[in-house]
């Protein structure tokens, strides 16, 4: 049957490989982390059938596709908040036009170049005052030596050998009370010398005051804050401003200062990062077949692939994640790879401002490879902080069974938010799962869909997809008719785990004449891909498509299309 498996660990925003550690015990991360949802067997399995169906390539029967699993995104209209959203919102805003208005909106960034500064002078200071402490130590010393000379014969000499005699005879004749009073005089202008370097050395709040009114008037105010084209000043009128801050505000869970700070710290991020011209860089070309955007979803959200069996190229691993430099490069050009994705998006109210994500784990390195494992988990670390809600869905295909043993993993680094949109197919359920969110038109014929790469046939104007239930044991027939002669009839066709016989054959309107033989009848393996076919009449006719389901207990599903 098919199972949908969806983690109660976090989802990734980033659509990235998290095989991040060491596994907990298998039976325990099963228990905790796979839940299954498909409404229609969620009744009649228990964990412990989910589990042994999982470990045994999942083969129970599947039921029709539904199409109603596809994300909805959440409303961004006023009137379709709650109240306690709303006021976040319009808390937000204020924060947000005060914080603009005021440039205080990177102000972490300008405390950092303050600190700096004051790191800087300090040194100044310092010197200052300790040049003042040993003048005013200097002077405390002639003082004592003052008091030395008359009570201690080698400082009588000394003061002989340094003055005339008369000076020296007049100081003798002084009465011992003025030389103390003299002295405590001293000692009180060496006092009143002290302070006055420790003024020096503070600075006068008046003045300080007055230079930084006049910083702030010299300052620009900058209205024109921006973050993925749409204005972050509220006060500007856009509608998309409330779409952009709606998404930290969900990703906080209407926390208004933490979905502020966020917004913050994500903009100093990009700053550093130097992330707004990140489109206009070049990487290695070979990355492309890693991550790209390729189709849309039944809801117009543009689907992201990522494919990391690539790396299974030792050469081509080390290349990537060979030393650090490449591994932020790496970084880097995934970035690169969301940001195209957010160019696809309408911030507008209404639009489609999120991604699908699908990360193919087919051939995927496992956790031994320590360097993909540590990229991975700082790609979907930033991408999380900085990205928030631009994931609809996350859906990893052609599981193996030890990913599931590290599910459980993930949940330090993502919200629990994140998490519901984690969805799991094993390789024999993934045309089927993918079916669910995404048009068969729409889906790579590498995974079982009809879109092909370039295609020249047919395009969402034409080739209408048709679908057609193949009963157990029972035989259908396609018709596609070809009355003119000359005619060149193009068609594709799929089925859903395949395994049937297949055959195509051109019949005549004229009985007489022979039928053409097309493709002969062949069994199709569970793996196959989409067929394309074409064929050109010489007489009035019509192209016959037969698909035979072998199996009596299970229906098939086939969808074709085609055009003449």
């Amino acid at each position: 049957m098919a199972v949908e498996v969806v983690a109660k660990s976090e989802a990734v925003q980033t659509g990235e490989v998290l095989a991040l550690s060491q596994p907990e015990e298998p039976k325990a991360v099963a228990e905790e982390a796979v839940k299954v949802v498909d409404k229609e067997d969620a009744q009649k399995m228990d964990e412990e059938r989910v589990m042994k169906n999982v470990d045994n390539g999942d083969a129970s029967p599947p039921p029709a596709v539904s199409k109603n699993a596809s994300f909805k995104e959440e409303s961004n209209f006023l009137s379709d908040l709650k109240e306690f959203e709303r006021k976040a919102l319009i808390e937000l805003r204020a924060k947000v036009e005060e914080a603009i208005l005021a440039n205080k909106l990177l102000e972490e960034e300008k405390e950092a170049e303050v600190q700096v500064g004051e790191k800087e002078v300090a040194p100044e200071k310092a010197e200052s005052a300790e040049n003042g402490e040993k003048k005013e130590e200097e002077e405390n010393n002639v003082q004592v030596g003052e008091k030395k000379d008359e009570k201690s014969p080698e400082g009588v000499v000394e003061k002989k050998d340094q003055n005339p005699p008369e000076v020296e005879a007049h100081r003798e004749e002084k009465p011992a009370e003025v030389t103390e009073e003299k002295d405590e005089k001293s000692d009180a202008s060496a006092d009143e010398r002290a302070p006055s370097v420790e003024q020096e050395a503070k600075p006068d709040p008046v003045a300080e005051d007055n230079t930084e009114e006049k910083a702030e008037e010299a300052v620009e105010v900058d209205k024109d804050v921006s973050l993925w084209g749409v204005p972050l000043l509220p006060s500007k009128g856009d509608e998309s401003t409330d779409v952009v801050l709606l998404k930290f505000l969900r990703a906080r869970e209407f926390k208004v200062n933490e979905a502020f700070e966020m917004l913050r710290k994500t903009l100093l991020w990009r700053k550093a990062f130097n992330i707004d011209s990140i489109l206009n860089e070049e990487f290695d070309g070979r990355l492309n077949s890693v991550a790209y955007m390729n189709g849309v979803d039944r809801d117009g959200h543009p689907v992201c692939y990522n494919v990391y069996g690539v790396f299974e190229d030792s050469d081509f691993y080390q290349k990537t994640f060979g030393t650090e430099e490449k591994r932020e490069q790496f970084l880097r050009w995934r970035f690169q790879v969301m940001e195209k994705g957010i160019e696809k998006l309408n911030f507008k109210r209404g639009g489609v401002s999120s991604l699908l994500q699908i990360t193919d784990l087919k051939s995927t390195p496992g956790p031994s490879k320590k360097e993909l494992r540590l990229a991975t988990k700082k790609a979907v670390s930033l991408l999380q902080d900085n990205y928030p809600e631009f994931v609809a869905r996350n859906i990893f295909i052609n599981v193996p069974f030890w990913y599931f043993a590290f599910t459980a993993l993930i949940s330090p680094f993502l919200t629990q938010r994140t998490k519901s949109k984690f969805v799991f197919a094993r390789p024999s359920k993934v045309t089927e799962t993918l079916l669910k969110y995404i048009p068969i038109d729409e889906i790579s014929t590498q995974y079982g869909g009809l879109k092909r790469e370039n295609d020249t046939e047919f395009s969402a104007r034409n080739g209408e997809v048709v679908e057609v239930i193949v009963k157990g044991g029972s035989t259908e027939t396609i018709e596609i008719p070809a009355p003119e002669v000359g005619s060149t009839i193009v068609w594709d066709l799929t089925v859903l785990g395949w395994e049937v016989n297949y055959k195509e054959e051109f019949v005549p309107t004229d009985e007489g004449s022979y039928t053409t033989i097309i493709q002969k009848g062949k069994k199709m393996g569970a793996q196959e891909e989409a067929v394309r076919n074409s064929f050109r009449n010489n007489e009035a006719g019509k192209v016959v498509l037969t698909v035979e389901n072998t199996n009596a207990f299970r229906k098939k599903k086939l969808l074709y299309r085609y055009k003449v």
